[in-house]
């Protein structure tokens, strides 16, 4: 192994992944985090690896493609999948966390590694000092933002993202409230929010006609589209997304349902599951609280939309996450077109993994398409003329026909499983 250091920009989930492993196979990291000298307009807190939006990791279980995708990234040796698990709160099949708890527990291990140099620095250039991997989104600075639209040649890197309000527990009217999972996946992990027909019909109204920071957003991605923007879809496009009135036997048939998840191991602060939000702040608090469980509703944090940047990967890079027009520079995080925690994870991973092999004198590698993260690399490097952001599916990976859908979950789980031991075996 070259005595060389390897330069990481960026302190979030990808950013620190690819420093932690890179730090733990014996490479010196210099990682470049903006905070406390600039915050985005998503963040808050001054730790690394902060969670931004909802606090959950989305689902464990081995038949859905992010349960696969985490297998995945176990195998090959994540470090931040560990601490979520160690910092979950209850989320039934999800795995949430307590966000202020696991950027601590990230910050702590960035901190202790005697590998990892720590460098408060608003970056805005490319180091031209051997191998950078940049994971700065997806609420780039300006000025790196616009060092990569040089180099790649695009005239724009970016699309609306929002996030959910954050309630007391104290504020709960538990009298209009029960605990349960949709289907009983979870127990008591979720605390539901009934609403009649007269009720939920008020509320809509109310949230279709409310003002909003942006009267117009061009760009919003689907995954995660304020509650407004769906709503103006049809009256019934809640019901049909996070308020669907179904699975909740012991409640009867209500018409319209708000799930709320715990943010914190105390279980005193609740998250408004699906409720992402661009309203201006005192109409979040006149209209969330016509939902009757919510009626004395106490916000601590306010939803909010901002501004996420990611590259035309299709474009700007190759299969291993490096710049085709600079082949010294690795992209992960949602900077790179991927959408989610663990996809950033997963990026930020497999960019070290690469940069590590470059410092070894061997090529770079791919993971196999039958794999959720090799699928995910060749969906976002393929041309697409409409390209967008991409969450873990299991729609981009190769067809297995002939079998029942729950058998052919199975089967996608059980192919990855194979096909990534193989190849960490093989090039880890």
């Amino acid at each position: 192994m070259q005595s060389k250091t390897v330069n990481v920009i960026g302190g979030g989930l990808a950013g620190c992944e690819a420093a932690l492993y890179l730090a733990n196979h014996g490479v010196k990291v210099r990682l470049f985090e903006a905070k406390p000298l600039w915050f985005s307009p998503a963040h808050k807190n001054k730790n690394f690896a902060e969670i931004v939006c909802s606090n959950s990791l989305k689902s464990t279980v081995q038949t859905t493609a992010s349960g696969t995708l985490k297998n995945e990234l176990d195998v090959m040796g994540c470090s931040l999948l560990s601490v979520a698990r160690e910092v979950s709160v209850p989320a039934g099949s999800a795995l949430a966390v307590d966000r202020d708890l696991f950027s601590e527990k990230i910050t702590a291990a960035i901190i202790g590694n005697p590998n990892i140099e720590v460098v408060n620095e608003i970056v805005t250039d490319i180091p031209d000092n051997g191998i950078t991997i940049v994971c700065a989104g997806p609420v780039c600075h300006d000025g790196l933002a616009d060092t990569l639209k040089a180099i790649t040649g695009e005239k724009s890197l970016h699309f609306f993202d929002a996030a959910a309000p954050i309630v007391t527990e104290e504020c709960i009217d538990y009298s209009r409230a029960f605990f349960g999972a949709r289907y009983g996946k979870g127990g008591d992990d979720y605390l539901n929010c009934p609403m009649t027909k007269d009720e939920y019909l008020a509320f809509y109204n109310a949230l279709i006609n409310a003002e909003r920071v942006i009267d117009e957003v061009g760009g919003v991605f689907e995954g995660c589209m304020p509650v407004e923007v769906m709503a103006s879809r049809g009256v019934d496009a809640l019901r049909y997304g996070p308020l669907r009135p179904v699975g909740f036997r012991e409640a009867g048939k209500p018409y319209a349902v708000l799930q709320l998840r715990r943010e914190n191991a105390q279980s005193t602060l609740f998250n408004l599951v699906g409720f992402q939000t661009n309203l201006k702040f005192g109409e979040q608090k006149r209209v969330f609280s016509m939902i009757p469980a919510l009626k004395n509703i106490e916000i601590v944090r306010y939803g909010v939309m901002h501004r996420n940047t990611f590259l035309n990967a299709p474009i700007a890079l190759n299969g291993d996450l490096r710049l085709k027009n600079a082949p010294d520079v690795f992209i992960g995080g949602q900077l790179c077109g991927v959408e989610g925690y663990v996809e950033s994870i997963a990026t930020g991973l497999l960019a070290a993994v690469n940069a590590y092999r470059l410092l070894s004198g061997k090529p770079t590698v791919m993971p196999p398409e039958q794999t959720v993260i090799g699928a995910l690399m060749r969906y976002i490097t393929t041309p697409n003329v409409n390209f967008q952001p991409m969450n873990a599916n299991f729609g981009i990976l190769p067809a297995i026909d002939g079998m029942k859908k729950t058998d052919r979950k199975q089967a996608y789980f059980d192919r990855s499983d194979l096909s990534i031991r193989d190849w960490v075996k093989n090039n880890l």
